[in-house]
C-alpha cells in the first residue's frame, strides 16, 4: 500500500481520540491535551472510502446487522407458532416479546453509544460481550415454558445483548467512510432487507420440523459461529495510542432543527411497521391468497427495502436531507394510497410491496443526512456554545437520540395498530375501505 503524506489524511476519517485540529465538520468535540501520533505512524493508516479494510469492515457491519437485526424483524413467525403449539397457544402478551426485542434495540442506543465514548477502550470487545449475551438469551429462551420467560429472554435479554453487539458498527463507520458514509450507512442498514428474505422461511422451517426449542439452540450456535469472526473486522481506522475518554454533550437533543427531525422520524416510524405486520393477514383474509402467496407481500417487501437502503444511501451523499426525506415520503404515501388503498387483487399488492419496501425501507438511511445538519450546529462553538445552543455535536449521539425516536414509534404503533383495525370501524365508510 502506498504511503500517505500526513496532510493527505481526512481528519472528519479520524475518532475523537486522534484529532487535535478543527473537527467543525463531524462536530464531534475535541479532546484536550491529546499527543499525535508522529507522521510516519499516519502514513500506515489505511484510506478512507474504500481499500481491503474500509470494504472488509462494512462487510462485517453488514453481516451483523442482518444477524443482530435480521432475527427479531422476523419475530411474526415465532409469534405464529407460539399462538398455535403448547405451552403457549393459550397465552396472552405473544407480541411483546418481539416489541421488547426490538424496541430495547432501538431505546437504549443512547445509553450505550454515551457509555462506549465515555469509556472507549470496552467498545473493542462490545462485540463479543454482545454475542455471549445474545448466545445466553437464545439458549436461555430454548427453556421458557411462560410467555414470561420469553419475554425476559428472547426479548429483553437479546435486545441489550444486540445493542451491544451492533454497537461498533456505528462507531467506527464514520472513520472509514467520509464522502462515501452515506452509501455506506445503506448498504449496511439493507442487511436487515435481506434478512427479512432469508431468515423467515428458514426459521419456518426449522419451527415445524424441530419445535421452538431446538430451532433456538440452533439458531444461537449459528449466530455465534456466523458472527464471532467477524469481530475482528469490527475495529477503529485509527488504532494507535490510546483513545482518550470524554463525555459528549447532548445540548443538540433540545436545539430547533433536531427536534423537528426527530418529530417527523417519530411519526414515520408510527406508520412504518405496520405494513409488515397485517399485510400477511390481509392477503389472506381480503383477497383469499393462501400459503406462500400470503408470505410473498413480506418477502417482496424486504427485498426491495434492499435495494431503497442502498439507493437512498447514495442519494444522501449528493443530495440535501430534506430532498432525500421528501423523496422516500413522497413514494411512501402515494404508493399506500393509490396502491394499497385501491388494490383489490394480489398483483396490484404485489407491486405496493416493492414500492412500500423500497421508499419507506429507505427512509433510515437519510438518517446520515441529518446526522450530518445537526453536526453542523456545532461548528466554531466552544465550551459555552453557539447560537444555537449547541456545543460541539457527535454525529454518533444523533444517530442514537434518531434510533431512540424510532424505538418510540415501534412500541407506540402496536397498540395504535389494534386499536385502529378492531371492528374496523371505517369499512364500508371509507375510500376503497
Amino acid at each position: 500500500m502506498a504511503s500517505q503524506s500526513t496532510f493527505d489524511i481526512p481528519l472528519d476519517s479520524l475518532p475523537p481520540s486522534y484529532r487535535t485540529t478543527s473537527r467543525a465538520e463531524t462536530g464531534t468535540p475535541e479532546p484536550q491535551d491529546i499527543q499525535e501520533p508522529a507522521g510516519h505512524e499516519f502514513s500506515q493508516l489505511p484510506p478512507v472510502d474504500g481499500g481491503k479494510d474500509a470494504w472488509l469492515f462494512l462487510a462485517a457491519c453488514f453481516v451483523v446487522e442482518a444477524l443482530v437485526w435480521g432475527f427479531p424483524y422476523s419475530f411474526g413467525v415465532f409469534q405464529d407458532y407460539y399462538s398455535t403449539h403448547p405451552p403457549f397457544s393459550a397465552s396472552s402478551n405473544l407480541a411483546v416479546i418481539g416489541t421488547c426485542a426490538m424496541g430495547i434495540m432501538y431505546l437504549d442506543a443512547p445509553l450505550i453509544m454515551a457509555f462506549f465514548r465515555r469509556f472507549p477502550r470496552f467498545a473493542r470487545w462490545s462485540p463479543i460481550v454482545g454475542l455471549l449475551v445474545m448466545c445466553f438469551a437464545l439458549a436461555m429462551s430454548s427453556f421458557s415454558t411462560t410467555v414470561t420467560h420469553l419475554i425476559v429472554t428472547q426479548g429483553i435479554l437479546y435486545g441489550v445483548g444486540g445493542s451491544i453487539a451492533y454497537s461498533p458498527c456505528i462507531l467506527y463507520l464514520d472513520e472509514w467512510f467520509v464522502k462515501k458514509k452515506g452509501l455506506a450507512y445503506g448498504i449496511m442498514w439493507s442487511g436487515t432487507g435481506l434478512a427479512g428474505v432469508v431468515l423467515p422461511p428458514l426459521l419456518e422451517h426449522f419451527l415445524s420440523k424441530y419445535g421452538y426449542q431446538t430451532t433456538l439452540r440452533i439458531w444461537a450456535v449459528a449466530v455465534f459461529v456466523l458472527t464471532a469472526p467477524l469481530a475482528w473486522f469490527l475495529k477503529p481506522r485509527v488504532s494507535v495510542g490510546a483513545p482518550t475518554p470524554y463525555a459528549p454533550s447532548l445540548s443538540f437533543v433540545l436545539t430547533r432543527p433536531f427536534l423537528f427531525y426527530q418529530l417527523f422520524n417519530i411519526i414515520e416510524a408510527l406508520g412504518f411497521f405496520l405494513p409488515g405486520i397485517y399485510l400477511p393477514s390481509y392477503a389472506r383474509s381480503v383477497l383469499q391468497a393462501q400459503g406462500f402467496l400470503t408470505s410473498l407481500t413480506l418477502l417482496l417487501l424486504n427485498v426491495a427495502s434492499v435495494f431503497g437502503c442502498v439507493a437512498m444511501g447514495w442519494f444522501i451523499d449528493r443530495l440535501d436531507v430534506t430532498t432525500c426525506i421528501m423523496l422516500s415520503t413522497a413514494g411512501t404515501v402515494l404508493g399506500t394510497f393509490f396502491l394499497w388503498g385501491f388494490g383489490t387483487n394480489l398483483a396490484v399488492l404485489y407491486v405496493f410491496c416493492v414500492v412500500y419496501g423500497f421508499f419507506a425501507g429507505s427512509f433510515t438511511s437519510a438518517w446520515p443526512g441529518i446526522m450530518r445538519e445537526v453536526a453542523k450546529l456545532g461548528q466554531g462553538s466552544g465550551e459555552t456554545g453557539n447560537e444555537h445552543g449547541s456545543k460541539p455535536v457527535d454525529p454518533t449521539m444523533v444517530f442514537a437520540f434518531l434510533a431512540l425516536g424510532r424505538g418510540v414509534g415501534n412500541v407506540v404503533s402496536g397498540p395504535l395498530s389494534e386499536v385502529l383495525v378492531k371492528g374496523l370501524p371505517w369499512q364500508g365508510r371509507a375510500l376503497a375501505g
